[in-house]
């Protein structure tokens, strides 16, 4: 006996990556619907390699009742209409947007580093799913910090147009394209352009009432969501820039610890780690790119070697799929550990 799990937002690029992965992990469901707005209602979506596909449904009409979880993937503002009533109708949600992640009544779950927190779901009902750049990176920390006790990270990201949805993938390649003709370049998703540049600028800038005037919601999201996570001692500063990459996230990660950690021991501890690839050659070519992991599980790290500048210092470098361990694969690791702790089937 299976599950019967909603997709909701299903035609977008990360509810059509959960719906990959449910496949490709042969998730035990007996059921899946598809869920979008209005426009998308009666649409046909792939669902698996098999060929099977599934007809879109209206969010609007959707009753949740008799369904065991709800994979959102639709952001902040159907969420917040939605996701209430799933779970009031006793669906449990598993939210990929913002809304929740900073509730504490509301679990913010990466498996491979606190899958014990899960155990609080049932206060709402909601289980929430990290930003995209935060889920890689604790995913790197947590054993690290286990071994020698993180006190201050200092991140700049390398972030892909895929994660501003497909509209930032839409101007990336239009931008690139009217480059080589000749064509006039618009900016609609972006500030700037974003063909053959980088934009030091993702979600909106804070206030001065903030706390973090000059900073944005991104970097924000990366500093407290890190602290709810992996622990609330630990200092981050990030910088978040948008590059024109397709798919893939990139961080450079610098790592202050309160005991020493040499590189060799962090090789050794990370070559273990639930859900890190370690790449790490010293020559040409031996670390992991973006391009290179598209499509992957893991989380990819290299360049691991010491920061002079601080007494017990670390540096390296990240690279995850951000439509997976981001975002779609990290949902449904949510759901699968979801089903181990608390919704057993017989």
């Amino acid at each position: 006996m299976g599950y019967r799990v909603v997709v909701v937002g299903a035609t977008g690029n990360v509810g059509r990556e959960m719906l990959n992965i449910l496949a490709e992990r042969q998730f035990p469901a007996d059921e899946v619907a598809a869920v979008a707005s209005s426009r998308s209602t009666g649409n046909r979506i792939d669902f698996g390699e098999s060929g099977k596909e599934l007809t879109v449904r209206n969010i609007e009409h959707f009753d949740f009742t008799g369904w065991d979880m709800a994979l959102f993937a639709a952001g902040s503002g159907p969420t917040k209409t939605y996701a209430p009533k799933a779970a009031e109708q006793g669906c449990t949600v598993i939210d990929n947007s913002s809304l929740y992640r900073m509730d504490p009544d509301v679990p913010l779950i990466v498996p491979e580093v606190n899958p014990e927190a899960i155990d609080g779901y049932k206060a709402k009902n909601i289980i929430a799913n990290p930003n995209c750049s935060t889920a890689q990176m604790v995913v790197a920390l947590k054993p690290l910090h286990d071994a020698a006790g993180i006190k201050r990270v200092v991140v700049s990201t390398y972030q892909s147009v895929s994660g501003a949805g497909k509209e930032g993938m839409d101007e990336l390649f239009e931008q690139t394209r009217a480059v080589f003709v000749g064509d006039p370049k618009e900016n609609r998703k972006f500030t700037k352009q974003i063909a053959f540049n980088v934009i030091p600028h993702i979600d909106v800038f804070l206030g001065p009432d903030s706390g973090l005037d000059g900073y944005t919601k991104e970097e924000w999201k990366m500093t407290a969501e890190t602290q709810k996570i992996l622990d609330p001692d630990i200092k981050l500063t990030a910088t978040c820039v948008r590059v024109p990459v397709f798919v893939g996230h990139s961080e450079a990660i610098n790592i202050e610890f309160e005991r020493p950690l040499s590189v060799k021991q962090a090789q050794a501890i990370l070559r273990e780690a639930p859900g890190v690839m370690l790449i790490d050659k010293r020559e040409d070519g031996g670390y992991i790119t973006p391009i290179e992991c598209v499509g992957d599980y893991a989380t990819f790290i290299s360049r691991v070697r010491k920061d002079p500048t601080v007494e017990n210092g670390l540096a390296l470098w990240c690279v995850s799929d951000n439509l997976r361990k981001g975002a779609a694969l990290n949902a449904v690791q949510i759901a699968e550990l979801l089903g181990r702790r608390h919704l057993k089937k017989a």
